[in-house]
């Protein structure tokens, strides 16, 4: 135990070197004022009668007070630690060393998860998510493979604390799925998938094959920001071309008789959306518009165009790239992510959802201007 305490010690040392970086990262003190002054504001007489104003600075103090609170509560927890050390010191007790190991061990994880969140400061990074799955070269297989990353997905959001739901589903012919369409609900689901977008390849002996050979399968995941009223987007009626179908179902008494899901192509640019889930056409069409806008609005800023109309259909497939990460089950179990070099080798933990340390490394490096995003 010598030597794991001595470790953690030396480790404290770097704890607090980070968490000064946090703290000029944030300039606490300038959250501070922000946070008097906005204060201020919501006390004056009239602050209630601009709803959509008061909503907004509401939610501006409590997003800058719990940054200051947890700032205040890690370097709390870093001192209280340092006290623990000195009477471990005076008294070499093995209770209170292993306590302190296993307070810097905790420590240690909260402070890298609130530099991961600091990261976390794009326009859309607070938002839900849209996550959609197409499989891809591979046939049967790529759509296994698609719904096993679907698996994977759900489980991360498990973990999280993140709801989803199902927008759109189209199964396999044979098995998996074809397509997907999730929303993921909570705070920074954005900000944390977008890490997921492109392509995921597999390789692995093929359970659809009788002849046990190696196949090669790719799923494409791609990530969009639900957007909220305030970051809404016009778009022309005349841009828009609205089909309706009858949605899938199990059959029998399960089939939808009614022509109540939507498909909406935006004639500019190609992109089709489309939604069955919702019980209602409405409720679909206005699923399937919010999708649309989330698609637009990235395709903007990747194109850096300056509005919605300036976007023609020769930038639709920007966002398709070459593989991100490769997922190997044979001849050996590897999980690699092709732009960070982050590795993982327990693959079924990584397909329990395991997959924070690829998105983590992405965030930082993303931060650091290491990758080309």
């Amino acid at each position: 135990m010598y030597m794991q305490y001595e470790e953690s010690i030396n480790s404290l040392g770097n704890l607090k070197i980070i968490l000064d970086e946090i703290r000029g990262s944030l300039d606490i003190e300038d959250i501070k004022k922000k946070i008097e002054e906005l204060e201020n504001k919501m006390q004056e007489p009239n602050f209630w009668n601009d709803l959509k104003r008061a909503q907004s600075i509401t939610q501006e103090c409590k997003s800058l007070k719990d940054k200051f609170e947890i700032y205040k509560s890690l370097e709390g927890r870093i001192e209280d630690i340092e006290v623990l050390i000195e009477l471990s010191l005076d008294e070499e007790d093995e209770n209170t060393k292993q306590e302190i190991i296993k307070e810097i061990q905790e420590v240690s994880k909260d402070i890298d998860k609130f530099r991961i969140e600091i990261m976390l400061s794009g326009e859309y990074d607070r938002d839900n998510a849209i996550l959609t799955l197409h499989a891809g070269a591979g046939g049967t297989d790529a759509q296994d493979w698609t719904e096993m990353l679907l698996r994977m997905y759900t489980r991360w959001c498990a973990n999280k604390g993140y709801k989803i739901e199902t927008i759109d589903m189209e199964m396999g012919d044979e098995a998996g799925i074809k397509g997907v369409t999730i929303r993921v609900i909570g705070e920074f689901a954005y900000g944390y998938l977008k890490a997921e977008k492109g392509i995921h390849r597999l390789v692995r002996i093929s359970p659809f094959n009788a002849n046990g050979k190696r196949q090669t399968s790719f799923a494409s995941v791609e990530v969009l920001p639900e957007l909220t009223e305030d970051q809404d987007i016009e778009i022309r009626p005349e841009d828009l071309k609205i089909d309706t179908y009858r949605s899938g179902g199990a059959g029998g008494q399960y089939v939808n008789k009614t022509e109540s899901a939507i498909r909406i192509t935006h004639l500019p640019t190609g992109i089709i959306v489309q939604c069955q889930n919702e019980r209602s056409q409405h409720s679909n069409r206005e699923a399937a518009l919010k999708m649309l806008k989330a698609k637009l609005i990235e395709l903007k800023e990747r194109a850096h165009k300056e509005k919605i109309e300036d976007l023609t259909g020769e930038l639709r497939d920007i966002g398709w790239g070459s593989q991100i990460r490769s997922y190997v089950f044979q001849p050996y179990t590897m999980v690699k992510d092709h732009r960070t070099n982050a590795e993982a080798g327990n693959i079924q933990a990584v397909m329990d959802g395991e997959i924070d340390i690829f998105i983590n490394e992405y965030l930082k490096q993303s931060r650091n201007g290491k990758l080309d995003l």
